[in-house]
């Protein structure tokens, strides 16, 4: 059996275990990894320890890192730090603008958190807001979505990007700013569709039940200083060690600070700093590696998918096919979008796509950096989310929105900023290439 046909095979295995045995997303990357290994010839009865050696590769790569992400994002929201973000960005633009500031908070928050608890920590807000502005309810809404979505898939920390840059071998201080910077470019489309869809839709404010959040006094909440300290000290450390290390003048103390685990770990420091003052610490820290114990199980299951895959061959037989620098970059994307829609999950469709892409950008003359093509793939994981994603019904349920009100707003945004943002990342490709 050739390589490209292995590859379909476990595509088909890693989906439909998902969709139609409805097993966990872990279970799923595993048995897909697992039938691939034993369909390689070169690998056969060596399937399981090689499915075992790159879960043990991804881990030991992403696994701290995620780890202390969760952490941040878990003590960002138990010591107020989230909420004094969201509240001097709308002190900062004032009303008028505070939809605005819903979108840079999403985006900001987006970084550390999960989207699915961005949603869960605005959409109170976002209520409060919209019961004196009804009229604007959809454009609150939107923006919320379109800031937090477009951080989980452009930027580190989250896990979709991590595996990603690993598997592309791309700094993740060449990653951060580039996501960064797309990611302005894509909520801002995003944003300008949000405007269109408030005046398209008479979708205002609905009273539904659902969480409510208990705000502190303003002199209870850490400063905002303070509150953004645990995201931009990161993000700050590993993208100034990447770019003085292409100079040559990095010291030896900042090598050792801008090292990716060093500084998100003095981020996660800071966070618990932080919510030392307002909660059992051990409790909240219990919950962050719960819930990123899970993410790191698929994030590795995902790095063993792509490992077999490579034993496969498949970057020599699909670099024939997919020609130049731009074949790949379409690949990437194309891929990504049918597995999103295939399965729901964004951050499934990434590392999965990544495992079939990362061979050929590793063996291939791209003709730019690979960062864009890790770019693509972020933005091949937003169009066609629909009902098999569990986002989908999160913001349907959430908002008060039905089925049909859903894909026309959250839908229909999400695939035009993946678009948009391909094809700034393709243009991009060709005027910068950083090659």
């Amino acid at each position: 059996m050739g390589a490209i046909a292995i590859c379909l095979v476990g595509l088909a295995v890693v989906i439909l275990s998902i969709l139609w045995l409805r097993l966990h997303a872990f279970l799923g990357l595993l048995l897909g990894a697992f039938v691939v290994s034993i369909l390689t010839p070169e690998v056969g009865v060596e399937a399981m320890s090689r499915v075992a050696e790159g879960f043990g590769t991804g881990c030991r790569k992403i696994g701290i890192l995620i780890a202390l992400a969760a952490i941040i994002g878990q003590c960002l929201l138990v010591s107020g730090a989230a909420e004094r973000i969201v509240n001097g960005l709308l002190s900062l633009l004032g009303v008028k603008r505070a939809p605005i500031a819903f979108l840079g908070s999403g985006f900001v928050l987006g970084i550390p958190v999960f989207f699915d608890t961005v949603f869960y920590l605005m959409l109170p807000l976002v209520r409060a807001f919209s019961r004196t502005n009804p009229k604007v309810y959809l454009l609150a809404l939107l923006s919320v979505v379109a800031g937090a979505s477009m951080a989980h898939s452009l930027v580190p920390p989250t896990p979709g990007p991590l595996l990603v840059a690993d598997r592309l071998e791309v700094s993740l201080g060449v990653l951060i700013p580039a996501g960064l910077i797309l990611g302005v470019v894509t909520i801002s489309v995003g944003y300008g569709y949000a405007r269109w869809a408030n005046r398209k839709f008479e979708i205002t404010y609905r009273e539904i039940e659902g969480p409510e959040i208990e705000s502190k006094a303003p002199k209870e909440l850490p400063g905002l200083g303070w509150s953004l300290l645990p995201i931009l000290l990161p993000l700050v450390l590993i993208s100034l060690g990447t770019f003085l290390g292409v100079k040559g003048d990095l010291p030896e103390w900042l090598q050792i600070i801008s090292g990716k685990n060093i500084a998100m770990a003095l981020g996660a420091g800071m966070a618990v700093i932080l919510a030392a003052k307002y909660c059992e610490l051990k409790k909240v820290i219990n919950e962050a590696l719960s819930s990123g114990g899970v993410i790191i199980l698929i994030t590795a299951a995902g790095a063993a998918f792509g490992a077999v895959l490579k034993d496969t061959g498949i970057g020599s037989e699909l670099s024939g096919m997919v020609g130049s620098g731009g074949g790949v970059l379409l690949l990437a994307f194309v891929l990504t979008a049918l597995v999103r829609f295939a399965q729901g999950s964004a951050t499934v469709a990434m590392i999965t796509a990544v495992g079939i892409v990362a061979p050929i950008v590793l063996d291939a003359e791209l003709g730019f950096h690979s960062v864009y093509v890790a770019l693509a793939i972020g933005c091949g994981s937003k169009p066609l989310p629909w009902m098999n994603d569990s986002g989908f019904w999160i913001i349907s349920k959430m908002s008060g929105m039905n089925e049909t009100e859903t894909l026309k707003t959250f839908s229909v945004m999400l695939s035009l900023m993946g678009v948009v943002g391909f094809a700034v990342v393709w243009l991009a490709s060709i005027l910068i290439p950083m090659g």
